[in-house]
């Protein structure tokens, strides 16, 4: 067959021809795929194995389900698509490419049905006239009813791709970061030169290489640098780095994202190429790299050439082709025909001729004497048809002919099983693009190179459009040395070793098609896994979608797992000759992070399950657990909700005692939550002023004051009370929900709007433990708790007094007489550490005095009874004026929100404004989220007048009690209203009172 033998070792591997040097032959494993089973070696990609048993089919394609076979030899892949692994660590969408081959493999095609050699969905091939670009915007359209019943239920059992695991993923990943002076991406040449100078002269280097191995193209290639085979030098390299102290070297490591400050995204695939990650090893780490300087060196990609039928199996890119002789030892093919624009496309047929495999012409589009092709021709044996091109493919499940147009327009069938094709290599540019640069077109190259970069980038060999081997050591070796030199280390450059003399004599050649028309007979395939064909851009400029934004989305061009590595420029290509225009002109979409797909679990990390977002635990939690409390998840807050006592029968009864003893004696409750933010400055006062709706500069000294602060559209954001402590010295509380946020909002504030104001913040929320005493007899056991020194009479200390005190005998300590239960009460801060201690203290002098710990249940009905707005109140959608604060915007300054605020829409009395609600029977139910409707109305949107946002049983009132908003509130007090509940199916009749159920004078507020 054509003179291509097996290795001696080869085994059962029919298409491995040669001892590759990036596998051990010596060793053998197993592996499955589509239940079959199957034999590689370490160091073969799952790609690569499957071809050195001649298996080229490989999956589907998205849309038509048309049969593919492996393209590439890297991670721009797009036909190979596979699933890996079962179980838990089932794995879809994996480019089989990359997979690194391992014992016991598991592999599957997949979007197919029943199988790969017959899939079902093949048939959509017969559609393609409806099937074009964009049929999703014209289709389905009509009956509207089949929308729900038939158009959706089978689009969405078409898509996808893969299948996700079943089961939650077993693996753990990690993050981490890392600082150097140089990083270099990538290991080619290039890379490695630039390393190796860096490191030279004493720098910190990160060397990362998305492979397994280093040496990029030069594994590709059969080539020698001093002589001797280029692996030997990356070997060499490699052990000169690996002795050097400051430079770290991080194969499977990518880096997929240039972020501001020289810091820089890496997916590091820890455990990827084992069966099973060891006990406590990563699967996956992501890397946060900060670096002083960046050289991205990683290569270029190989362009497909848009002819009829270039999808079918056993059509490769030509480099890729090289990949498998020299580095895996695999022939793809017996018969070979090579499609190049290009010199470096020859150098294919060459590999191929030199392991046996034969070479039935080589096709070359350039003009006749153009190039070295008719000599390489003739070293192969092989029929040269110069100013020629492809006019298409022939064979079912595998190429097996192809038709040939020479330049005179005659065509010849050429019997093969492979085909080569270089359309010319376009750099990676990925990573220079990420903060909005777009790139410049060459002429001279075919491709687009870099213009603009991010800080601190320099881009050498193939990535900078680079394709000669001496030119990109020379190249990275002088970033290096320059990178390192920038960073304060100085050393001369390393001595690079001679490189042969390559050429590229590129002639363009994105398609070969008598103009984008001449795609009827047979598809020509531009995007190979979304299905695109030069037909669908030539309807989407019809159509007016000439702008590349455009193109892609009309298309879906580009929009699939490889982003378009492959079919990109060629698509580019296609709309500049449709419309007329220069490549150069039509321009390029912008390549957005990240370049290679990271899975959402490198993403998340540690955080998953418990930890997927952190536990915060106020200082009297463990006192709290010791105590039997029943906790809540209150944000990242674990809160006690109850303190249940033996003999009680449930939380209901629970609660009412602990209301009860706030009511008639005395209790506590860890507000620590709430956010705490220090604010000190000689414009303190006049911040206050512009953040918050009423007025802050005439608040004395130790005293403190109730504030509310609205967005710019005019609503609530947030409510809390400051105190003053000293001249230029605010403590400010925020509810608990908004305290990040309002921590953010007064940073905006000042960087961004008042950068002049000389005031400073910080949150403090951690460092004080904060206590609320409450009930009649506080005062009493705060007696025992405060130092004598400080006159605790309401005489002089006040209701909303504040001032800094000493506890237990000389511990600094804070005190405020604030109250959120409306009964006398006050909150102390001691420092966070003794928050506990605290708690145990307050019990034993309380004793006396009945005190009991209480919940957030019994202080949000505490709050309900008492009229406070909270969190249910504060939603986002609600003014000032809704909650019956309208009187507190000041009309003597301005503020945060103002203007917006007066929209007479917002200041309507007939918007839904806060009232309490209280059932005529005082068992029936009431519900947070319940609709108030007119009695008698029907239960319908246009009926409906409000809702209720806060609902409790008050042990005090002996009722169920309601906060709500109800239109024109205010002036409906003592009507009743209807209390729909939807979800329960209940309606109740409520009267509409005062939203302050308990104490409405206020007495026990000041006494």
């Amino acid at each position: 067959m054509s003179g291509v033998a097996p290795h001696p070792g080869a085994g059962a591997q029919p298409m491995r021809v040669a001892r590759g040097n990036g596998v051990d032959a010596d060793r053998v494993i197993t592996f499955t795929f589509d239940g079959r089973t199957l034999n590689g070696h370490p160091g073969d990609t799952l790609a690569s194995a499957l071809l050195a048993h001649g298996i080229h089919l490989a999956g589907r394609s998205f849309k038509y389900h048309r049969p593919r076979g492996i393209l590439s030899a890297g991670p721009e892949e797009p036909n190979a698509l596979v699933e890996l692994r079962d179980g838990a660590r089932r794995e879809p969408n994996t480019r089989a490419t990359v997979a690194e081959l391992f014992d016991g493999l598991v592999a599957r095609s997949q979007n197919r049905w029943p199988s790969l050699a017959f899939d079902a969905l093949g048939m959509n091939g017969l559609l393609s006239s409806v099937l074009g670009a964009g049929f999703y915007y014209k289709t389905f359209m009509w009956p509207a009813s089949f929308w729900e019943k038939v158009y959706e239920p089978a689009i969405r059992r078409a898509a996808g791709l893969g299948r996700a695991a079943d089961e939650a993923d077993p693996d753990h990943y990690e993050k981490a970061t890392a600082f150097c002076d140089v990083l270099v991406v990538g290991s080619g040449p290039a890379g490695l030169a630039a390393a190796l100078a860096a490191g030279r002269a004493g720098a910190r280097v990160i060397l990362c290489e998305e492979d397994s191995l280093p040496g990029g193209r030069l594994r590709a290639e059969h080539t020698t640098l001093d002589g001797a085979p280029a692996t030997d030098w990356v070997a060499q390299a490699s052990q000169v780095l690996a002795a050097m102290p400051e430079v770290r070297v991080m194969t499977r490591s990518c880096v997929f994202g240039t972020y501001d400050g020289g810091t820089y995204g890496v997916l590091e695939r820890v455990a990827d190429h084992k069966p099973v990650p060891a006990e406590g090893e990563a699967r996956q780490r992501l890397w946060r790299i900060v670096a002083r300087r960046c050289v991205v060196a990683t290569g270029a990609i190989e362009r497909p050439v848009v002819f009829p039928n270039n999808d079918r199996p056993g059509v490769m890119l030509a480099g890729a082709v090289r990949t498998y002789v020299n580095r895996f030892g695999v022939a793809p093919g017996r018969r070979a025909v090579v499609y190049t624009c290009n010199d470096d496309g020859l150098r294919t047929a060459q590999d191929l001729n030199r392991v046996g495999v034969k070479v039935a012409a080589i096709v070359d589009s350039r003009p006749e004497g153009t190039g070295a092709g008719a000599q390489v021709a003739r070293d192969c044996g092989a029929p040269f048809f110069a100013g020629a091109s492809i006019a298409d493919t022939y064979g079912r499940m595998g190429v097996r002919s192809v038709l040939v147009r020479d330049a005179a327009g005659q065509a010849r069938s050429i019997p093969c099983d492979l085909v080569a094709m270089s359309g010319g290599w376009s750099p990676n540019i990925a990573l220079t693009t990420h903060q909005g640069a777009r790139p410049d077109y060459r002429e001279d190259i075919c491709a687009f190179v870099p213009s603009a970069l991010p800080p601190g980038m320099v881009v050498v060999g193939a990535a900078a459009g680079m394709f000669d081997t001496a030119g990109a050591l020379a190249q990275g070796a002088q970033a290096g040395q320059e990178a390192a030199a920038t960073c304060g280390f100085e050393a001369a450059l390393p001595d690079l070793p001679r490189a042969e003399p390559t050429s590229y004599a590129i002639h363009a050649l994105f398609h070969a098609l008598k103009g984008v028309a001449a795609a009827r007979k047979g598809k020509a395939f531009v995007d190979f896994q979304n299905d695109v064909t030069a037909k669908d851009i030539g309807l989407a400029a019809r159509e007016g979608f000439v702008s590349v934004e455009h193109l892609k989305r009309y298309t879906t061009l580009g929009m699939a797992t490889d982003q378009g590595k492959t079919s990109n420029v060629n698509a580019l290509a296609l709309m500049a000759e449709i419309t007329e225009r220069s490549i150069a002109r039509t321009g390029t979409t912008l390549i957005r992070p990240p370049t290679q797909p990271v899975a959402i679990g490198a993403l998340a990390g540690a955080h998953r399950g418990r930890h997927f977002k952190p536990e915060r635990l106020p200082p009297t939690h463990q006192w709290a657990v010791e105590q039997g409390a029943v906790f809540t998840a209150n944000g990242l807050w674990q809160r006690a909700q109850w303190y249940p006592r033996a003999g009680e029968k449930d939380w209901q009864e629970t609660v009412n005692r602990e209301v009860r003893t706030v009511r008639e004696a005395v209790g506590f409750c860890d507000v620590t939550t709430l956010g705490k933010i220090d604010i000190q400055g000689p414009d303190a006062a006049e911040f206050l002023e512009r953040v918050y709706v009423n007025a802050w500069k005439k608040l004395p000294v130790g005293r403190a004051r109730y504030g509310l602060m609205l967005r710019e559209d005019g609503f609530a954001y947030d409510d809390g009370t400051t105190a003053r402590l000293g001249e230029t010295h605010y403590v400010m509380t925020t509810t608990t929900a908004n305290a990040g946020g309002v921590m953010a909002h007064l940073e905006f504030c000042h960087q961004w709007l008042w950068p002049e104001l000389e005031v400073q913040f910080i949150s403090v929320t951690d460092e004080w433990a904060q206590i609320a005493v409450a009930g009649p007899k506080s005062r009493d056991v705060l007696r025992q708790i405060v130092d004598p020194a400080f006159d605790l009479s309401n005489e002089a200390f006040g209701y909303m007094g504040a001032a800094a005190v000493t506890v237990c005998g000389g511990q600094e300590a804070r005190l405020f007489r604030l109250s959120f239960s409306g009964e006398l009460a006050y909150e102390l801060a001691v420092p966070a550490r003794y928050g506990a201690a605290m708690a145990e203290r307050l019990m034993q002098v309380g004793a006396p005095y009945g005190i009991a710990p209480y919940g957030t249940e019994a202080l949000g009905v505490l709050r309900i009874e008492k009229g406070h707005p909270a969190g249910p109140e504060l939603n986002g959608q609600t003014t000032a004026h809704d909650l019956g604060m309208g009187r507190m915007l000041s009309t003597k300054k301005d503020f945060i929100g103002r203007t917006m605020a007066q929209r007479p829409v917002l200041t309507d009395p007939a918007r839904p404004t806060l009232v309490g609600l209280q059932p005529l029977r005082a068992t029936d139910v009431l519900a947070a989220g319940a609709h108030l409707l007119p009695q008698g109305a029907t239960a319908s949107a246009e009926a409906d007048q409000g809702w209720i946002s806060s609902a409790a049983w008050s042990p005090t009132v002996g009722s169920w009690i309601a906060l709500g908003f109800l239109t024109n509130g205010p002036a409906r007090l003592g009507e009743t209203v209807a209390v729909h509940n939807p979800l329960a199916g209940t309606v109740v009749n409520a009267r509409v009172v005062s939203p302050v159920f308990v104490d409405p004078e206020g007495e026990r507020l000041h006494g």
